[in-house]
């Protein structure tokens, strides 16, 4: 018997794949025709010594590098909870595209008006896992706000705890006036 190539190997694997696959309750069906890439990803890797269920090589999941903000520095973060942000703003009631473009404005704005810390109300959302609270990072990372971000951190209790977070922003550069 003559072994399989590699591209025949995957796209019988993708057919009963995709022969056991149901869409969830409410959820519409996606085409599943086509094999995804069988090359892994830049953000993928395999760990050979994780085993999945069956004990073949279960893939990893990374973050790509530069994926969040750091942390703001610990004395920073000290003077933020004992005073107060210089600017701050409530993304509540707003939708995710309202949210982020409201959220890129204020950032942007800030940092030309020379502010260095802010507070971002996200809300917890209705169990503790909203949107808004969980994409926030996600888009402070992304450009043009990763340009003038140096931190991010959860707010104290008083300030809104999980449902807040302090913005450290980088210092103007001299050509930006």
């Amino acid at each position: 018997m003559k072994p399989d190539s590699g591209v025949a190997a995957d796209a019988r694997l993708w057919a009963m794949v995709t022969a056991t696959v149901r869409p969830m309750p409410g959820r519409s069906a996606l085409s599943l025709e086509t094999p995804p890439d069988s090359a892994p990803s830049a953000a993928t890797s395999v760990d050979p010594t994780r085993r999945s269920p069956k004990g073949s090589p279960s893939l990893r999941v990374s973050p790509p590098r530069d994926s969040a903000p750091q942390a703001i520095e610990p004395g920073r973060h000290r003077r933020l909870v004992r005073g107060r942000a210089e600017a701050s703003i409530d993304l509540h009631g707003l939708d995710q595209d309202g949210a982020r473009g409201a959220l890129t404005r204020f950032v942007l704005r800030a940092h030309a008006e020379g502010a260095r810390t802010l507070l971002v109300i996200t809300g917890k959302g209705v169990r503790g896992d909203g949107v808004l609270r969980r994409r926030t990072p996600e888009w402070l990372a992304e450009p043009p706000l990763r340009a003038v971000i140096a931190g991010i951190s959860e707010a104290h209790r008083r300030h809104g705890g999980e449902g807040a977070l302090y913005v450290a922003l980088r210092r103007r550069s001299l050509e930006s006036g």
